[in-house]
């Protein structure tokens, strides 16, 4: 299956050496690529990659908040975040915003091209430290439970459960026994009434709902 894959990276040399390694690997095409957040928003809906490359960076608005409003209007999109170190309490707000992982501009073409092919199956590309960030954030106590857009059916209830456990899409279609197609079709209808835009949000506000307790950072980490 062919994945698009958008770049969005304000410096030119970056930008066009990503664009090359994705362009160069089969399975992979380069989409668009950009060099603003406002450049990203109007190019990324036209386009609508499958993954997108997002510097964590940008002049004016940052990588961060376009990867939030990318999210409003393209929620089945991956965005995988870029920086040059690992800050990471702005990685973790990325990942608050909507992002399903991140690297490091040094990271090596082939675990690049790794890293997106694993989000397409569901995988969370993190360190071990941003992946324990999100463990506390499901630990923390809740007042009351999160509203939603309606009860969740028992087979989402089912897909969330193995999600919180760490299992990508195709690990949970072969343990349903269902098809990959219809395990992205109850997380975007879980999304919906969730009011989210990814796997870790949903996954926080389902233990809210269940009373569940959090997941190992092992499986957070593992996720694909």
């Amino acid at each position: 299956m062919l994945i698009n894959v958008a770049i969005v990276e304000d410096s030119r040399t970056i930008r066009e050496s990503l664009r090359r390694i994705v362009d160069e690997t089969p399975g992979l095409r380069c989409a668009c690529a950009v060099g603003s957040a406002e450049e990203a928003l109007a190019e990324a809906p036209r386009c609508r990659p499958d993954v997108i490359l997002m510097d964590i960076h940008l002049p004016n608005m940052s990588g961060i908040e376009c990867t939030a409003r990318l999210k409003e209007v393209l929620p089945e999109t991956d965005v995988i975040m870029l920086t040059v170190y690992e800050d990471n309490d702005k990685i973790f707000r990325a990942l608050q915003a909507g992002a399903c992982g991140y690297l490091l501009k040094r990271t090596r073409s082939e675990e690049l091209v790794q890293a997106i092919q694993e989000v397409k199956h569901g995988g969370a590309p993190m360190t071990s430290e941003v992946a324990r960030r999100l463990v506390e954030t499901f630990q923390r106590p809740r007042a009351a439970a999160p509203a939603t857009g309606g009860e969740l059916s028992r087979r989402e209830k089912e897909i969330l459960e193995l999600v919180s456990r760490g299992y990508g899409n195709k690990e949970i279609a072969a343990q349903l026994s269902i098809g990959l197609e219809t395990v992205r079709h109850h997380l975007k209808r879980v999304y919906e009434k969730f009011h989210v835009h990814s796997r870790s949000e949903a996954v926080v506000k389902f233990m809210g709902l269940d009373g569940r307790p959090a997941v190992e950072p092992s499986a957070i980490k593992s996720a694909s």
